[in-house]
């Protein structure tokens, strides 16, 4: 088993139950295909820097997971037909920091 994070944007007119709905879609489908889901991140909604198909804003979900080729294979080939997705992203990595968190809410 390897180690992947991988990162999506969706789009910003992403309703918050859409969005339930999106992230357990893309679990069950890691989960179906030899893979476990070790964490799951909201990280909200972020301006881009310059448009991306159209798009000024985006919602941004982070997953990090434990599984094979089989696994990138098949989430990938998902996302790839889905309209409700912008970008996303499949880095492999030696362990996951499941400490960290990039995007949590600090009071000031």
């Amino acid at each position: 088993m390897n180690y992947y994070e991988h990162t999506l944007i969706a789009k910003q007119d992403l309703q918050e139950n859409q969005a339930k709905t999106l992230i357990n879609k893309y679990q069950d489908i890691i989960n179906k295909n030899s893979g476990k889901v070790v964490k799951t991140e909201e990280w909200g909604l972020k301006n881009f820097s310059y448009r991306i198909k159209n798009n000024k804003k985006g919602f941004y979900f982070h997953i990090k997971f434990e599984g094979v080729g089989k696994t990138i294979e098949e989430l990938e080939k998902a996302e790839n037909i889905d309209q409700m997705l912008i970008r996303y992203l499949t880095v492999k990595v030696r362990k996951h920091d499941l400490k960290k968190e990039y995007f949590e809410k600090r009071d000031y």
